[in-house]
C-alpha cells in the first residue's frame, strides 16, 4: 500500500479508457473496487471526478489513492509454459513488434471448447509497465505461419492503420488439387458467412449479396506434381475470413486438407501426404511503427515440409516467383 500519488497519461495511452488504464497499471485492483474509488472521488482526472469509461488524453493527471501497485503473480507454471511456447514460436522481437510462427492447430483467439490460444498466452508477457501485447491480425486455427503482435498501444495503432491502408504484403503458400489455368490470376468475389454442416462457412458469390463483403486474391503456380497437385503462392489483397481457402475452391482447386472447402468428389490424397490443411502464411512485409519496413518469413510446418519433400518441391522457388505477383 502506498500513499496518495499521481501519474500522467502518456502519449502511448491516448484514447485508453480509464478502467483499462487502471487494469494496466494496477492489475490486482478489481473493477468493483475501482468503481467505489471513483464514486467516492478518491480517483480523479485533472482534479475532476470521472467515470470508468472516460477516454484519456495525453498529459492528463490521474490522482491515485492508496492501493496496491504490485503486479499479480504471473510466474506460475502455466505462465512459464506459455512464455516458453511463445519463445519457441518467435521469429522476430524488437521490443515494439513481436512476430510468431504460429503452428497449425493452435487457435489465435478463444472460442467454444478452446482453452489454449495465442491471445490467452500473451497474458504471460505483460511487462512491468502493465502493457499487454496485442493481436493486430488473425490466422485460421489450422493455418500456420507469420503472426504479427504489437507490444505497445502505439505499435498496435500503427500496424492496424497499415493493414487498413493495405500497406502490407502478406504471402501464403498452399498446396492445391490439380493445376489452375491460367497459371497466374486474380480472384474477385463477394463472401458471406452462413451456417453449414461443418459450422460457419463462407459462401462465394460473383455479384454482391446482402451482407456480403468484397474479397480479392492473387495467385501464381510455383510448381506442379504431374497434374495431380500444384504449389501456389497466394496473396490476399483484402483480409476476409477464410478468403484464400474459399477462393482456391472457387476456381476449382481447393487446398489440400481443407475440411470445410475441399469439394472434389472421389479425389484421393496421394500416398504419404497428411490430410491436414496445407496453407501457410509464408511472409509479411509491413511498415514498422518506428520506421523502415519489417520483413519476416516463416519456415514450413512439419506436415507441409513432409509433402514438399515427397513431391520434390524446391522451397527456394517460392520466394523467387514473388516477382510475378503485382
Amino acid at each position: 500500500m502506498n500513499g496518495v500519488s499521481s501519474k500522467s497519461v502518456t502519449g502511448d495511452e491516448e484514447g485508453m479508457r480509464l478502467d483499462r488504464w487502471f487494469k494496466a497499471h494496477f492489475p490486482t485492483l478489481g473493477f468493483g473496487r475501482l468503481q467505489k474509488l471513483l464514486r467516492s472521488g478518491q480517483v480523479r482526472v485533472d482534479g475532476k471526478r470521472a467515470k470508468t469509461n472516460l477516454r484519456l488524453e495525453a498529459g492528463q493527471t490521474i490522482r491515485i489513492p492508496p492501493i496496491s501497485d504490485e503486479p499479480p503473480e504471473v510466474r506460475n507454471e502455466a505462465s512459464e509454459r506459455d512464455r516458453d511456447a511463445i519463445a519457441k514460436m518467435t521469429l522476430h522481437d524488437d521490443g515494439t513488434v513481436l512476430v510468431l510462427n504460429k503452428p497449425a492447430g493452435l487457435a489465435v483467439q478463444g472460442g467454444p471448447g478452446l482453452t489454449r490460444h495465442v491471445d490467452g498466452m500473451l497474458g504471460a508477457l505483460i511487462g512491468s509497465d502493465g502493457q499487454r501485447p496485442r493481436l493486430v491480425h488473425r490466422l485460421d486455427r489450422d493455418t500456420s505461419g507469420v503472426l504479427l503482435i504489437a507490444k505497445t498501444r502505439l505499435a498496435a495503432k500503427s500496424l492496424a492503420e497499415s493493414f487498413k491502408a493495405r500497406d502490407t504484403r502478406k504471402i501464403y503458400w498452399g498446396l492445391v488439387a490439380s493445376v489452375p489455368k491460367p497459371r497466374q490470376g486474380r480472384i474477385s468475389t463477394w463472401l458471406k458467412k452462413q451456417e453449414g454442416p461443418e459450422g460457419e462457412v463462407m459462401h462465394s458469390y460473383l455479384q454482391r449479396q446482402g451482407g456480403a463483403v468484397h474479397a480479392v486474391s492473387q495467385y501464381a503456380v510455383v510448381e506442379q506434381s504431374a497434374h495431380k497437385l500444384s504449389w501456389l503462392v497466394l496473396q490476399p489483397v483484402t483480409g476476409r475470413t477464410h478468403q484464400l481457402r474459399v477462393h482456391a475452391a472457387e476456381i476449382g482447386h481447393p487446398i489440400v486438407g481443407d475440411a470445410k472447402y475441399f469439394n472434389i468428389e472421389n479425389w484421393e490424397l496421394p500416398g504419404g501426404i497428411q490430410n491436414r490443411l496445407h496453407l501457410h502464411a509464408r511472409s509479411i512485409s509491413i511498415p514498422h511503427p518506428e520506421g523502415g519496413i519489417l520483413e519476416v518469413s516463416a519456415p514450413l510446418p512439419g506436415h507441409m515440409q513432409q509433402s514438399w519433400n515427397l513431391l520434390g518441391l524446391d522451397v527456394e522457388l517460392g520466394d523467387q516467383i514473388l516477382e510475378e505477383l503485382p
